[in-house]
């Protein structure tokens, strides 16, 4: 449906506009707030007659709000976002981070007063936004998008020299070394090794055998 809107709408248009609606929005919030009227030709008529009354309150307005455009224009706004290669963004910079940051400043902003016909900034780098206080009053502001600290590419570490080749083997090396060769010592090895130990525990015996004995016959 075509409404006409009588007072300004920030994000559909200004006071005397002839703008299309949802019948919903229109018969529901905008009419009954009395921020529209319904586009009949009998109204159309009366906004006509009425235009030089309206544009007159609207330049009132405007004179209000001067003062704060000239506190506005040219201001500095600097935010920081997560970039990646090329300056290219981990998301976006919106008009409601702006306008938080103008509040910080201590201008108190609609978001929906900044104007950004490009959508959301998506990149580092310098942008000038309009800001739109008034129909008749729209002031610049710049905004700077930095990177974050730490977002710069980090240089790959170079790689170790391997060790030399020829090196002195560490002592637990070694031992383990020498357990694996004992683990894998071949089983007719340890039996020859048994039978050669239980030999010289005979032999000894014998010995002892023999050398007491022979004490005895010299008694």
């Amino acid at each position: 449906m075509k409404v006409i809107l009588t007072q300004e709408v920030l994000g559909l248009g200004d006071p005397g506009e002839v703008v299309l609606v949802k019948n919903g929005y229109g018969r529901n919030y905008l009419i009954p707030k009395g921020l529209a009227l319904m586009a009949t030709n009998k109204n159309i008529k009366a906004l006509e007659a009425e235009r030089q009354r309206i544009e007159a309150a609207a330049a009132r307005q405007a004179d209000k709000v001067k003062g704060d455009a000239d506190k506005l224009a040219g201001i500095k706004v600097e935010l920081t976002a997560r970039s990646g290669e090329g300056g290219k963004l981990y998301g976006s910079v919106t008009n409601m981070q702006i306008a938080a940051a103008l509040a910080e400043l201590g201008h108190d902003i609609d978001r929906r007063r900044i104007i950004m016909e490009d959508g959301p900034i998506k990149a580092l780098g310098s942008y000038t936004l309009p800001v739109k206080l008034h129909p008749q009053v729209v002031v610049d502001i710049q905004v700077e998008v930095i990177s974050e600290a730490g977002d710069e590419p980090v240089e790959e570490a170079a790689p170790a020299e391997e060790p030399a080749e020829e090196q002195t083997e560490a002592p637990a090396e070694a031992e383990a070394e020498a357990e694996v060769e004992a683990a894998e010592e071949k089983p007719e090895d340890k039996v020859q090794a048994a039978v050669e130990e239980t030999l010289e525990a005979a032999e000894k015996v014998l010995a002892k055998a023999a050398e007491n004995f022979g004490g005895r016959s010299g008694d």
